[in-house]
């Protein structure tokens, strides 16, 4: 087993299969594991490159095989399917694994620690709590105007709805719905509230989430979703590779020479795209109080392009800014219009 230098595994929930391959690719090794198992033979086994696909459970186990002396790298899943051959199981994927690690041009994803998987974790309860909130809010809003009753648009009138159950004659047993789906309301709320108190505070204490808040538009939520996925920006050439994982790059369909250019691609973390959209439409509304070379240039694209267009191009330009400003460690600065001669 010395000689050899690849290891693919293909990560399950309780079974793990492995595919062990010399320099040549050829193949050497080929076991099906526990996770007890798996961890007592790579604890014993020479250090080497161990590939695996950037999916649940992978980032941890990154963190293990690198404690253990390996060299562990991940791939986004959609580089491994095109090397899969014929048939379809969990050696074969172990293989493609292998085969997809040695094209020279492979892109890897880097390990997230610890507290980068926290942080994402703390978004995912944040954006549950924040779709659950909505769906209470529309029950309200529906149950009352299937008697008549019309809310105005908002979280506002949900918060003052004991004014109007007092105010209205409606059935018992309905009013008796309607409080348990407002102190439910009421709840989410709280728990909204308390999980962005978190999340801005761990921005206040972390260096490149100011940073990264020193950009107009972006505040705490964003700030803190992006210094989880950009991190020091080095696993990124450039700006422009950072804003075409998000999937702010528009999709390409050229041959024969032609280009051809469609939407956006759509590709990536859609939460943190959708955010980013977010910051660029709250910069488009105050835009009459922004000032320097980027508020010219928003102000530009508005008298050519569409509003929506305008907001992706503005994303587009955002993520490209912050990817300088974690991997060149700077801060936001303001550059003013140069005076017309």
């Amino acid at each position: 087993m010395d000689s050899v230098t690849l290891i693919g595994i293909d990560l399950g929930k309780h079974s793990f299969h492995v595919h062990g391959q010399d320099r040549q690719g050829k193949a050497l090794l080929r076991k099906k594991f526990s996770r007890k198992q798996l961890m007592e033979f790579l604890a014993n086994f020479p250090p080497c490159t161990i590939v695996m696909e950037a999916c649940a459970g992978a980032h941890h186990m990154a963190r293990q095989l690198a404690a253990l002396g390996h060299e562990p790298k991940l791939i986004s899943p959609q580089f491994v399917r095109p090397f899969v051959k014929s048939n379809k199981n969990d050696f074969i994927d172990a293989e493609a694994i292998c085969e997809a690690a040695c094209r020279p041009t492979m892109r890897f994803v880097t390990p997230k620690n610890e507290a980068q998987q926290t942080l994402a974790a703390l978004h995912r309860v944040r954006d549950s709590l924040v779709r659950e909130r909505v769906k209470a809010s529309n029950q309200i809003h529906g149950f009352l105007l299937e008697f008549g009753i019309s809310l105005p648009i908002g979280h506002a009138a949900i918060r003052r709805l004991a004014l109007v159950l007092a105010e209205q004659e409606l059935p018992p047993k309905l009013v008796q719905v309607l409080e348990r789906l407002h102190a439910h309301f009421k709840y989410l709320e709280a728990q909204i509230a308390d999980i962005e108190k978190e999340l801005t505070r761990e921005v206040t204490e972390d260096d490149l989430g100011q940073r990264l808040m020193t950009v107009p538009g972006i505040g705490p939520i964003t700030a803190s979703v992006l210094a989880a996925e950009v991190g020091d920006g080095k696993h990124y050439r450039c700006g422009r590779d950072f804003a075409a994982s998000v999937g702010l790059v528009p999709r390409q369909y050229s041959t024969g020479g032609r280009s051809k250019l469609l939407g956006i691609s759509k590709r990536g973390d859609k939460d943190l795209r959708r955010l980013l959209v977010q910051c660029a439409r709250a910069y488009m509304q105050r835009l009459e109080r922004q000032q320097g070379r980027l508020a010219q240039w928003v102000r530009g694209m508005l008298m050519r392009r569409h509003s929506n267009v305008v907001a992706c191009a503005l994303a587009n330009k955002l993520a490209r800014i912050t990817w300088a400003i974690a991997a060149h460690h700077e801060q936001f600065k303001i550059k003013e219009v140069p005076l017309a001669q």
